[in-house]
């Protein structure tokens, strides 16, 4: 239990907002001690440590129902600026340049009707975080519902410790022991 609380814990993979990093059916092991040691229930953290970092993929407690855990990556930290043109992002004012985020519908959504491929630009406020999914045309993320809340977050993911597919009803083998960038 003490280890679970403070330490490390493992959380599964329920939707495919994070194709290709993390797939439905992974199993993954989350640092929770990396940004400091926090009060059970509380979320108020007594031994700071680090704060989540550009490109973490962090767990955090959903802000529109803290019951539920999100897992997404973090694009923008307290004082960037984040803007989304035609599906590219831009982080303070330059194209943002990683392999994590892919599109997969060739659509274009104006950001007068949605959010999805144009919105911004938004600064980032103190103590938050701006967080994507990668597959980005298929993620419901800050993009939609804003910020997380620095004693909203969790951990950071680490490791995939199991992968299950449910479609073909096999062990993904090669994904055990993958280690999360």
């Amino acid at each position: 239990m003490f280890i679970r609380t403070f330490i490390v814990q493992a959380f599964k993979i329920p939707s495919g907002s994070m194709k290709e990093t993390l797939l439905i059916g992974d199993h993954i092991l989350v640092n929770k001690f990396l940004y400091g040691v926090k009060l059970p229930f509380a979320s108020a953290t007594i031994i700071p440590y680090k704060e989540p970092q550009r490109g973490d993929i962090v767990v955090f407690k959903f802000p529109e129902d803290p019951d539920k855990d999100f897992i997404k990556r973090v694009v923008g930290v307290a004082g960037d600026v984040v803007e989304s043109r035609d599906k590219r992002i831009f982080l303070n004012h330059k194209p943002l340049n990683h392999d994590f985020g892919i599109h997969k519908d060739s659509r274009m959504i104006p950001g007068n009707i949605q959010p999805r491929d144009n919105f911004g630009p938004l600064v980032v406020p103190e103590n938050s975080l701006f967080v994507m999914g990668d597959n980005r045309d298929h993620s419901y993320d800050s993009r939609f519902w804003g910020f997380v809340n620095l004693k909203a977050v969790r951990g950071k993911a680490f490791l995939i410790y199991w992968s299950w597919d449910k479609g073909n009803f096999g062990v993904r083998w090669k994904r055990i022991g993958q280690m999360l960038k």
